[in-house]
């Protein structure tokens, strides 16, 4: 054993110290498996980005109280009364008489995107004063909050960010109803910031819904409490409502386009892996071409098939260690932090959100880029390990 692991090293140092005879199919390898790389973990960064936003948004200390059978806000309705009592329930936090529990309203408005001009879909979301105790993260980081009863709004961070016309003093039309940005929010980066927050009851009026809403968020007293509340609601014959914590609510959203963009990074770095693994066959193979006569050497005194195997493939696999940091490294340069907008196919309004290139997309990435070189190198080196001794020693 230690006398294979000498023999692999010593004709991988060999090797190695040949690659610059070969700089240019070298330098195509990793370039190729760097690109590969680079494109996996930017695909994969924006499943991780949207799913980190959803996660930040969901307490598990807090309710989100639907109709039976809504799988979104957008289906769901209830009525004033109801929302009175779910806000009542024993299991929702009290302060100065008061329940933790925000009735709230949602439509979907038209906002043109900054950078192309078209139209998104964008939820304007109608809170009442409590809203802002259920989300512990908010701030106001701009301007004012908006005055009930007036028609004033709110704008998320990342909305403004994505949207035109959301800067704090400016005055939008919205249906029927100029509006007035007065304020700039910031919720910690959930999917709040995707949205605009205006007065519930102006809303209900601006959109001719009538004392109704489609869900009540609710601040729990502990997060073990969400099974209390559930029974408490469930008992109630005037209520026929769904009851999830926040983290479980989003967490459900957040699938659909998880397994869509899962599906188009995979698919696209399994095609452009086959590019990348001939790139390293075509490499590995003029390797072994131009030592023919060497390795022939190494075999005739007495150097085994195994450690000249492992040799082109511990040289094919540090090639693919180059490209994949390299692609890493681009990946994080060039997609980390960076803000965008999708559709939330489970609310068909645009939800913003960051990049986000975490460590453990990274370690994939290169263990990627190693696999490939590995499958590069696997075949040359058993070319290699395969050469007649004879015809290899008569190589000029």
């Amino acid at each position: 054993m230690l006398n294979d692991l000498s023999q692999i090293t010593t004709i991988t140092v060999s090797n190695l110290r040949s690659i610059t005879e070969r700089k240019a199919a070298s330098i195509v390898a990793i370039v190729g498996l760097a690109g590969v790389v680079a494109i996996l973990v930017g695909v994969l960064s924006m499943r991780e980005g949207f799913r980190a936003t959803l996660d930040q948004a969901g307490a598990k200390d807090v309710a989100i109280v639907l109709r039976s059978g809504s799988a979104a806000e957008l289906s769901s309705g209830l009525s004033l009364e109801q929302t009175r009592i779910i806000s009542s329930a024993n299991s929702v936090v009290k302060q100065n008489g008061m329940s933790v529990a925000s009735p709230e309203l949602y439509v979907i408005i038209d906002v043109p995107m900054r950078s192309t001009g078209t139209e998104a879909n964008v939820p304007l979301r109608g809170i009442s004063t409590q809203a802002t105790q259920v989300r512990s993260q908010f701030k106001l980081i701009q301007g004012r909050m908006f005055t009930p009863g007036r028609f004033e709004v709110i704008v998320g961070r990342g909305a403004a960010s994505q949207f035109a016309g959301l800067d704090v003093g400016k005055t939008v039309r919205w249906g029927t109803t100029d509006w007035d940005v007065v304020g700039l929010f910031d919720d910690g980066g959930s999917v709040s910031e995707s949205e605009i927050w205006t007065d519930a009851t102006v809303l209900q009026g601006a959109y001719r819904r009538g004392p109704t809403f489609q869900s009540v968020r609710a601040k729990l007293i502990s997060a073990d409490a969400i099974r209390q509340f559930k029974d408490e609601l469930s008992v109630d014959p005037r209520l026929n409502v769904r009851v999830l914590s926040e983290y479980d609510y989003f967490s459900e959203q957040s699938k659909s386009l998880s397994t869509l963009i899962n599906a188009v990074g995979y698919t696209v770095a399994f095609l452009m892996g086959l590019g990348a693994i001939f790139g390293a066959l075509n490499t590995m193979y003029s390797a072994v071409s131009a030592r023919t006569r060497e390795i022939a050497t190494l075999r005739a005194i007495g150097f085994g098939a195994w450690p000249v195997v492992s040799s082109v493939v511990a040289e094919s696999m540090l090639l693919g260690l180059f490209g994949g940091a390299i692609g890493c490294l681009i990946a994080y340069l060039g997609f980390n932090g960076i803000r965008a907008s999708t559709l939330n196919f489970a609310s068909f309004s645009q939800i913003t959100f960051a990049f986000a290139v975490t460590p453990a997309l990274l370690l994939k990435g290169l263990l990627y880029a190693l696999a490939l070189s590995f499958i590069g190198g696997i075949m040359p080196g058993i070319r290699a390990a395969k050469l007649p001794i004879t015809s290899g020693l008569r190589e000029l």
